[in-house]
């Protein structure tokens, strides 16, 4: 599992330093953060984010202050550490630009030491694996009905033997139906988180398949599903916000908690049929309410928190909690930033 993700982190950041975007126009003016430096010399485990956010109020901003329409500065995700970033006021607009490479060999900087948008190491495994089902994929998935000499469970190296596998996929996730999502302001079932299990690959075709396990997370009995393991969708993560009005809710935290912070996997009642993209910046409100004289009072919603979406389904998306000053919590608001 660790060579997968060590190599789905390569392919990820290569995928972003290849990307050549231009910014979005800028919808107010470039607002500097407070005591905002002058320089800043670049360090292992930065991200754009991070660099953005040591000169803007709104880190998210950060393919306006780089300037990615100019054409000396295509690429801010070829930043290294070591590098200088310098807060240019000399055009009017606050940019960035790098002001020298510490030694000639940066160039040959191996890609996955280049400057990621966002935390890749924390996203990686939501990217690999299968996170969301619907309901017609647990109805018609192909299923295990054996381990080798019937055993209660596999693991790594060995055969299962599966029934309905119809398609000609060679390399299937193997999961569980984990709970279901719903959303809390109908109940509705939007879908269900897949717990990963591992993958397997067809060694031989037929009415029942014989696959082997090449990875496993957890241990495979009977009953447990598949899904084909398709390519993950490597595409640049560029924020930009929503163009419309958005209103949903925190339907889950990741690691079945109910309450998370910073660096928090989240899953929103909203997906690409609500017009949500990867990329897109969203707030985190709290709902608060206060009892005066008997009565309940709701009180105005306050923005505590940014999110980052980074994977999208039909009805459901998945974002990482970039920034948050209270501990997120079921039910709070999702909105324009």
């Amino acid at each position: 599992m660790s060579r997968i993700i060590s190599t789905l982190l390569l392919a990820v950041a290569a995928a972003i330093s290849s990307a050549a975007i231009a910014a979005e126009p800028a919808t107010d003016p470039l607002k500097l953060a407070p005591n905002a430096p002058t320089t800043y010399v670049v360090v292992k485990g930065d991200t754009l984010w991070d660099i953005a956010g040591r000169f803007l109020e709104k880190p998210w901003r950060w393919p306006e202050i780089w300037g990615l329409n100019k054409p000396q500065i295509k690429n801010p995700h070829r930043i290294y550490p070591g590098n200088v970033i310098v807060l240019d006021l000399s055009g009017g607009d606050p940019r960035l630009r790098i002001a020298k490479r510490l030694t000639p060999e940066v160039h040959a900087e191996p890609v996955e030491k280049e400057i990621p948008s966002i935390p890749v190491h924390i996203i990686a495994p939501f990217i690999s694996q299968p996170l969301i089902v619907g309901e017609n994929e647990l109805q018609n998935a192909p299923v295990v009905i054996s381990t080798p000499e019937s055993r209660v469970m596999a693991g790594n190296g060995d055969d299962i033997f599966v029934r309905g596998l119809v398609t000609d996929e060679i390399k299937w996730h193997v999961y569980r139906p984990g709970t279901a999502i719903k959303n809390p302001r109908n109940n509705e079932v939007l879908a269900y988180e897949a717990v990963f299990l591992g993958t397997a690959e067809v060694t031989q075709r037929g009415e029942i398949a014989i696959l082997k396990v090449v990875s496993a997370k957890e241990e495979i009995q009977p009953g447990n599903l598949l899904i084909p393991a398709e390519e993950p969708s490597l595409a640049p993560y560029m924020p930009h916000t929503v163009t419309q009005d958005i209103d949903g809710v925190i339907v889950s935290v990741h690691g079945g908690v109910s309450s998370g912070g910073k660096d928090s996997v989240i899953a929103i009642n909203l997906g690409a049929q609500d017009g949500i993209e990867k990329g897109h910046v969203l707030g985190l409100f709290t709902h608060r309410s206060t009892v005066y004289k008997g009565e309940s009072i709701k009180l105005p919603e306050l923005r505590y928190g940014i999110a980052f979406v980074f994977r999208v389904f039909d009805h459901v998306a998945y974002a990482l909690v970039m920034e948050s000053e209270r501990p997120i919590t079921l039910g709070d608001s999702v909105k324009n930033p």
